[in-house]
């Protein structure tokens, strides 16, 4: 004989609570506090309670599932972007397609619209072809990285604020200028980090040359390094877009024999997990992809308004590849 199916009252009486704030936390409502929803997503897993997903959709009008349009997973951002997006959905009951670009912009987002998604979050380096691209009516977008647009709502990190940030931390420290490895010339979060370098340098008055473009990678952080010391463009002090090409950038200095910090000192962006172990430890721009993806997925699911933006900031974390330029 089966055991009889834990409904919400079976839940709401092991919580606690009401049905209807059971009801709530299986909606992924905005309207219950974390510490109530933890309880309550605790008795259902003690209790077994499965939520039916097409009653749901019956009651609400929603599939309980989004959709997220990411280029590739081969980067380090995206990998991370994409898992933040996932977790945010999970705390709210919701599941996650997942679509590449390989047939385009507007070929990801029909194939979601037909999988019935409640809205969709465009992931990073895909915002360039989600803009260029004839959205579908009525699928709501949250676009991750891209500049403002009244058609979806908008997440960014403060790329300016926090490559300004790191570029002016290296003035400050006494260096006579800063080098920039940029990333791809198409990425918005990369031409928005240029920005802040350069803006910071022309603030002060200093001089400075072009960037060198790698494509997030660290082997083209690497390659961009090694033409930056061949050219003798390297100065005392390197800016780079993102984490993984500045670890290119650190083998490539070495194998140059140049010493970090004492020789060249590097600032990274991002902030990844293994950024505190590199050799030596790198000082670098945090970018709170937690928080981007809350951020992305509440402007689907909780009705902040399309055509809203949030910004989220990037703070600077010194470590030890950075310090004052040496007397020579």
């Amino acid at each position: 004989m089966n055991a009889k199916r834990a409904s919400m009252a079976d839940v709401a009486a092991l919580a606690g609570v009401s049905a209807q704030t059971v009801s709530r936390v299986v909606n992924g409502s905005a309207r219950v506090d974390p510490a109530t929803r933890d309880r309550v997503e605790a008795a259902m897993l003690e209790c077994g309670y499965r939520v039916h997903r097409a009653a749901r959709a019956l009651r609400t009008g929603r599939s309980g599932t989004i959709g997220a349009v990411v280029s590739t997973l081969a980067t380090v951002g995206n990998s991370l972007m994409l898992e933040a997006v996932t977790d945010a959905a999970a705390s709210r009951g919701y599941d996650v397609a997942v679509v590449t670009l390989r047939d385009g912009a507007a070929s990801a987002l029909e194939r979601l619209r037909e999988q019935g998604v409640d809205g969709v979050v465009v992931i990073n380096e895909a915002s360039a072809l989600a803009r260029s691209a004839e959205l579908p009516v009525g699928l709501r977008l949250a676009v991750v990285d891209s500049p403002p647009d009244d058609r979806y709502s908008g997440v960014e990190t403060d790329h300016v604020g926090g490559a300004t940030a790191a570029t002016a931390y290296l003035l400050d420290l006494g260096h006579a200028t800063v080098s920039h490895l940029a990333g791809p010339a198409t990425s918005y979060a990369a031409s928005e980090r240029e920005r802040g370098w350069r803006s910071a340098l022309d603030d002060r008055g200093v001089e400075r040359g072009e960037p060198v473009r790698g494509s997030w990678s660290s082997a083209s952080g690497y390659e961009a390094a090694r033409l930056l010391i061949e050219t003798r463009a390297i100065g005392t002090a390197l800016f780079v877009a993102n984490d993984q090409m500045a670890l290119g950038a650190l083998r490539a200095l070495a194998d140059a024999g140049l010493r970090v910090p004492e020789d060249v000192s590097v600032v990274g962006f991002d902030d990844v997990a293994d950024a505190a172990n590199y050799r030596p430890p790198l000082t670098t721009v945090r970018q709170d992809f937690h928080t981007l993806g809350e951020a992305a997925v509440a402007a689907l699911l909780d009705e902040t308004g399309t055509g809203g933006r949030h910004v989220v900031a990037a703070p600077l974390v010194e470590r030890g590849s950075a310090a004052a330029p040496t007397a020579t």
